[in-house]
């Protein structure tokens, strides 16, 4: 007897339909699954054996075939046990009412079994969800603990089944099983508290600028300063003043950590832009995602968020070179044998680093140890193509007595946040409904239109351009940064104090760099 069932595959951020084929033949007692199954998909036998067992059910003594088809698709994962076992229940008949049959093909399932049975969570259900609205199912049973998830996408009837027996019934109709909700509006709000304060940091003005600048035009950041200047205690507080998500954004980020298996239990939901501090022994691997079955990297964790690289010349060269083309694209592409994945990588950079090798250079209160030649070798770690990428590099000095010891208030980050919402607000009503929502993402086309320059101002890029040897990428940049700078003024033309401003974050292009 023949049956079959609907589940997925996820490949990369999206589920691709596999229908799960199950026939009882003549003939000694095997089970056999193909279809390109990994080894996690080839163990789920016993899972399901046992799992059928200690449900009440009969584990049928017959030549058990499954196919999982498409059949040159690689299925991974134990989330075929469900409908493995819920296939193999409708083969052998012990599934039968009159509903059965019309609930079998209009939903997919999917889901891990526990040998007694349960069901336990999967990863990517929230990309399966919206898979099975894609394919127009009327809905999909999946774990309980993926339930909350899976229900952010509308449009679709999402399942929340605890044991075998449970989905059994519900597919038999003798089980009343209410679609799962959400509130994610709720959620969002609930979740905005609790965060770093820039109230918190001392002194460092022009860094601090230089945060609100790139919070409020998503630009990548680079400060170098000696130890214990506060470049980390710094970038740590840069969530703080971004805008919150939006719904949209946060199920974007969700189904990234939900591919992943990094959602928290209980917590259906990223309320927060990521933040990611990467240690610098990563890989690149661990970095930009992969390996033999693609799985996202750091980059992609910090989607819509910011990625901090802490000592940036100690990572690896190969590493930080795979950084240049997510910073151009906002995507990865990752390419193995049997398929091409793609994961978004829309994420702000920022860095810091020392000076040199010990850390003092230019320190007014510690002398520098560190030969000429060493100090070149430290900042060449950096690639010149990596550096034209970062629109914002600036110094963070120490603090001296004073600044340590001084009390009183400081501007919290709610006050910053503020500004930075406005600039972003008037950033996307000119950018309309171009898929940009800040001017970091500008193309050079859309710059050279959008960033107009009073004639000072322009002069003055002239000459910048001249003396600084700026590239291409680098003048475009500028652009992108003054209209950030006018957007905090509420300006509608650049005009030449926010172009300087803009010219004055470009420390890297000055002479001096390469410690000569």
């Amino acid at each position: 007897m023949l049956a079959r069932l609907h589940s997925h595959a996820v490949l990369g951020m999206e589920a691709c339909p596999v229908e799960v084929e199950t026939d009882l033949g003549w003939g000694l007692p095997a089970f056999s699954i193909v279809g390109l199954p990994d080894a996690a998909v080839r163990e789920s036998r016993e899972r399901v054996r046992a799992g059928m067992t200690n449900s009440g059910y009969d584990f049928p003594l017959r030549r058990i075939t499954v196919n999982l088809a498409p059949a040159d698709v690689r299925k991974e994962g134990p989330a075929f046990d469900l409908p493995i076992a819920l296939s193999l229940l409708a083969a052998s008949g012990q599934m039968q009412s009159k509903d059965a049959a019309g609930r079998i093909l209009a939903y997919s399932a999917a889901g891990e079994l526990s040998l007694d049975g349960s069901v336990r969570r999967i990863n990517g259900a929230l990309s399966m969800a919206e898979g099975a609205r894609r394919l127009g199912f009327r809905g999909i049973l999946l774990p309980a603990e993926n339930a909350g998830e899976a229900a952010l996408v509308e449009g679709v009837e999402v399942i929340a089944v605890e044991t075998l027996k449970q989905a059994v019934g519900f597919l038999e109709g003798k089980t009343v099983i209410e679609p799962a909700s959400v509130d994610a509006a709720a959620m969002l709000a609930a979740g905005d508290g609790g965060r770093l304060d820039l109230a918190d940091v001392k002194g460092q003005e022009h860094a601090r600028r230089a945060l609100e600048v790139c919070a409020a035009g998503g630009h990548n950041l680079l400060m170098i300063g000696p130890p214990g200047s506060g470049k980390t205690m710094l970038a740590r507080r840069l969530p703080s003043i971004l805008p919150p998500l939006g719904i949209r954004e946060a199920i974007e980020i969700t189904r990234i950590y939900s591919v992943a298996g990094l959602l928290s239990e209980g917590m259906p939901l990223i309320t927060r832009r990521p933040f990611r501090s990467p240690h610098h022994t990563i890989s690149h691997v661990g970095l930009a995602g992969g390996g033999g079955s693609p799985r996202p990297g750091e980059i992609s964790l910090s989607h819509l968020g910011v990625l901090f690289l802490d000592e940036l010349p100690e990572f690896s060269r190969v590493a930080l070179e795979t950084l240049r083309q997510p910073m151009e694209d906002g995507s990865v592409a990752i390419a193995r044998a049997l398929a091409r994945v793609v994961y978004p990588a829309s994420f702000m950079l920022v860095a810091s680093m020392n000076p040199c090798p010990c850390g003092h250079l230019g320190d007014s209160r510690r002398s520098c140890s560190c030969a000429p030649h060493r100090v070149a070798a430290y900042r060449g770690r950096v690639s010149g193509p990596l550096l034209d990428r970062i629109d914002v590099a600036v110094e963070v000095p120490g603090l001296d007595k004073q600044e340590m010891l001084r009390s009183g208030p400081r501007e919290p980050s709610a006050a910053v946040a503020a500004r930075v919402g406005e600039a972003r607000r008037r950033q996307s009503a000119r950018l309309g409904d171009s898929g940009i929502f800040c001017n970091a993402g500008m193309d050079a086309s859309r710059a050279e239109d959008l960033c107009r320059l009073e004639p000072a101002a322009a002069r003055l890029l002239e000459n910048a351009i001249d003396r600084l040897g700026l590239s291409a990428r680098a003048h475009h940049r500028i652009l992108k940064v003054a209209r950030t700078i006018a957007d905090l003024d509420a300006a509608e033309v650049i005009d030449a104090a926010h172009l300087a401003e803009a010219v004055s974050y470009r420390s890297i292009d000055r002479k001096g760099w390469d410690g000569t």
